[in-house]
């Protein structure tokens, strides 16, 4: 995607992360607010929206976002994309027209998402440039944002239909405040049986058994359930494929390249691997 090609409905949608001011296209070569403050477009085709002197936290490293191209793009993960759409799509919400996903990395959900809806746009906003770099070309209509979703975000205020999370962290006084009164939230989290075959063989992390519990905590007073379901499929992956899942996660962090390749090598051939999530839908609290 060049510059130019930017949907204007897109950079509308954020705000200045100094003085709060509605963005506008700079001529191609970036964005900039009324009162001035000028944010260039990355080479790689990018926003980074911090204020002066901010640093994003912790963020997906080169290797991870890689490992996370290579196995959403072979279509693993479809079916969870495929259920993410159907709760963001519910015929009782009607049709969105602007979307952002939270920690959305290389912008694959929102890619497939804004496919299922013409003439949507959408931002993805993460803290990694590697995974911004990716999400520029992800959709036409859409526009990758570094910035950091546990502070103050760069997007104006009830702007937004939806704000999807998958495996990311909330933040729900932003999320309310950046949906319309009639926005929802999509929130994908792992179930316990996630990837069950993988966490003991691999010493992966296990889902915290207060995860729902602590899910609710970091939404309300914000935010009021409106619907949950489950999505429950049996993949099979051969090594490489289980080699890409676990170095694309928070698995990553936590042994070392070497230590997660010996540990797969040891695994059958195809392996059946569970993947189990809950799909929660939120609404701004009255």
């Amino acid at each position: 995607m060049t510059a130019s090609s930017w949907p204007a409905a897109a950079i509308a949608l954020l705000a200045c992360p100094v003085c709060g001011a509605r963005m506008r296209d700079a001529g191609g070569a970036g964005v900039r607010c009324a009162a001035d403050h000028a944010f260039d477009r990355a080479r790689q085709g990018h926003l980074t929206l911090l204020p002066p002197g901010a640093r994003p936290p912790s963020s997906d490293t080169a290797e991870m976002v890689a490992d996370r191209v290579a196995f959403l793009s072979a279509g693993h993960f479809a079916g969870l994309t495929g259920a993410l759409a159907d709760a963001v799509l519910a015929p009782d919400t009607g049709a969105p027209a602007t979307l952002l996903d939270l920690g959305g990395g290389t912008g694959h959900h929102l890619a497939a998402l804004l496919d299922r809806v013409p003439g949507a746009v959408g931002v993805v906003l993460d803290s990694s440039r590697y995974a911004a770099r990716r999400a520029a070309r992800a959709h036409p209509r859409a526009v990758a944002v570094v910035g950091d979703g546990w502070a103050r975000w760069p997007v104006r205020d009830g702007v937004l239909d939806r704000v999807t999370v998958v495996f990311a962290p909330r933040n729900g006084p932003q999320i309310a405040r950046v949906l319309r009164p009639e926005g929802r939230l999509v929130v994908v989290t792992p179930a316990a049986d996630h990837l069950a075959e993988l966490v003991g063989r691999l010493g992966l992390l296990r889902v915290d058994p207060d995860k729902a519990e602590r899910l609710a905590a970091s939404l309300e007073p914000h935010l009021e359930p409106l619907a949950e379901r489950t999505h429950r499929e049996e993949l099979r992956l051969d090594r490489a494929a289980v080699t890409a899942l676990v170095g694309m996660g928070p698995h990553a962090r936590h042994r070392s390249r070497a230590e997660r390749a010996a540990a797969v090598a040891a695994l059958p051939e195809p392996l059946p691997v569970t993947v189990s999530v809950r799909i929660g839908t939120y609404r701004p609290a009255p």
